[in-house]
């Protein structure tokens, strides 16, 4: 018999905001930002608590939350600072376990179930966990606790900021069927407009709903909703990510107003992804896309198989995307798809 998994989801309170009032107590108290200027069309990175009083959020515009907040202090960030501060926090994670999967600068799952020390439990480890991330680096750390990965990330976000909760096994079919569907795990603002529309808010709703129906009505996530409404998640924690794409991207200063100007744009982007290209060793593609945001925030992607990464390539896929709104170009990014790890070694193996 399996023993009981017991994952931990640790997310840093509006991390890199939380850097900055470390750093300066006089910002604690006040609404502070994280992002871009106004003038340079920017987007907020993160903010602290005292901010989304006002509604401010992450990868909201700039212009947005000053028009929310008018006395917000708005800081450009120090990623290399951050960068420095993240990893003495996944050094004192893998301490705990080399279980760990880093999702981001501010958060992991660790895999804490062969953990022997703290008797076993998984709340002392994640007691200790917030305690030495605190003491060290100043920072606070939210953490959840549950069997699985997707009840382990909610769990960290029950009790913000500075939170604790804990899942235990016996506790997961009620927790779960009282749970709004919004808040499963791949279920965005269609998906939850579609479950909304057939009458779904809990996923006891969702329990009644047979998997061929769920299978009809979304594809092959259906089963992915029967499992999850069950609190069924089976993935493991990953010590090592498959990179999937490489892309890069630019906001402007002012619009680029039509094609042209959006075409001309293109050859710097094809350099830089060239060069993070080279970076990796120039890894096997399986595709590139082309992603466009325009002046009214409406966001279009487009991919093509088979090409390779070239301006001419990436201004045919342009010319497709841009026609689909015929409206001045906020945002241009260029990227490819990697071929997956499995594919790239059935290339090379013997006749």
């Amino acid at each position: 018999m399996s023993r009981q998994r017991k994952i931990l989801h640790a997310d840093c309170d509006a991390f890199f905001a939380a850097v900055e009032m470390r750093d300066n107590p006089v910002l604690r108290d006040i609404p502070l930002a994280i992002g871009r200027s106004r003038e340079r069309r920017g987007v907020i990175a993160t903010c602290n608590y005292p901010a989304r009083v006002y509604g401010i959020h992450s990868a909201m515009p700039t212009a947005r939350a000053l028009r929310l907040c008018p006395h917000l202090t708005l800081l450009p960030g120090d990623f290399e600072k951050y960068r420095d501060v993240s990893r003495q926090i996944q050094a004192t994670f893998r301490e705990l376990t080399p279980r760990v999967e880093p999702l981001s600068l501010d958060e992991a799952f660790l895999d804490v179930t062969d953990v022997e020390g703290f008797r076993g439990s998984a709340t002392w480890m994640a007691e200790w966990l917030k305690q030495e991330c605190l003491v060290r680096t100043g920072i606070t750390v939210s953490v959840g606790v549950a069997p699985a990965k997707f009840l382990a990330k909610i769990a960290s976000d029950w009790d913000k900021p500075d939170g604790l909760t804990v899942i235990p096994p016996e506790r997961v079919d009620a927790f779960v069927s009282a749970l709004p569907v919004s808040k499963l795990h791949g279920v965005g603002p269609a998906t939850g407009a579609r479950l909304d529309a057939l009458g779904i808010a809990t996923c006891a709703d969702l329990r009644a709903l047979p998997l061929e129906r769920l299978l009809d009505e979304f594809g092959k996530f259906g089963r992915r909703l029967y499992e999850l409404c069950r609190g069924i998640d089976e993935r493991p924690v990953r010590v090592t990510r498959e990179r999937k794409s490489v892309s890069v991207e630019s906001t402007f200063d002012r619009d680029l107003p039509n094609l042209a100007n959006a075409r001309s744009a293109l050859g710097p982007l094809c350099e830089k992804l060239e060069s993070r290209l080279a970076r990796q060793g120039h890894p096997p593609l399986a595709g590139l896309f082309i992603k466009v945001r325009f002046d009214d925030f409406s966001l279009t992607t487009l991919e093509s198989r088979g090409l390779a990464p070239s301006p001419a390539n990436y201004g045919r896929l342009l010319e497709q995307a841009w026609a689909r709104a015929h409206r001045p170009v906020r945002l241009l990014g260029v990227g490819v798809r990697l071929l997956p790890e499995e594919a790239r070694q059935q290339l090379v193996l013997p006749l």
